[in-house]
């Protein structure tokens, strides 16, 4: 069921205060959005928001990502309970930084995307993982293993594995860097 006027202007009031980079009439626009999502989803969540099919479907006609992994990761950044479930504040603050985090904000997100198994490193095997889609179209003459080994170079303790640190002096160094793995941000025209 659509919330009440008043509630709606409440929740947009208390977001766009938290979230920061969303004006009130934004936020109110996205809440509907989500709404609409939810009515979408019909499954035993709609109460309080919409599944993975649902989110991966928006977020495809939304900004055309296609990366089953890369989407994957990004729900389970927005998921930040855990149970499946995108809920109102969990959709409004996952794309604030989606769409206007800053660059610290967005190099933490995209570090998140990216560490798959959360222990806060990406390793080869990860990299690999990110990667193996996009080396696969990569020009016959270009070997994957050099692309991998050309990331391995921001790790700059040398100890086989992406610290948030290294990722994130890379990232400053070479802004290009924070897709490298996969696009995971929305190409915003």
């Amino acid at each position: 069921a659509a919330m009440s006027r008043k509630r709606l202007q409440l929740l947009a009031e208390s977001l766009s205060r938290s979230t920061k980079h969303f004006s009130e009439g934004e936020v109110e626009c996205l809440i509907k959005l989500f709404d609409v999502l939810v009515a979408r989803s019909c499954s035993h969540f709609a109460v309080s928001g919409f599944n993975r099919t649902v989110f991966r479907d928006t977020l495809f006609a939304a900004f055309g990502m296609t990366d089953d992994v890369v989407l994957d990761r990004v729900f389970s950044t927005f998921d930040r309970d855990n149970n499946g479930c995108i809920t109102v504040v969990e959709w409004v603050e996952g794309l604030a930084i989606l769409l206007r985090g800053t660059l610290e904000e967005k190099i933490k997100y995209c570090f998140a995307v990216y560490d798959l198994n959360g222990d806060g490193y990406i390793s080869r095997e990860e990299m690999f993982q990110m990667l193996k889609d996009t080396l696969i179209k990569q020009p016959a003459d270009e070997d994957p293993d050099e692309a991998i080994k050309d990331l391995v170079e921001i790790d700059y303790d040398h100890d086989g594995k992406l610290s948030f640190e290294d990722f994130e002096q890379a990232v400053k160094d070479e802004n290009l860097l924070l897709e490298a793995f996969g696009p995971c941000l929305p190409d915003i025209k």
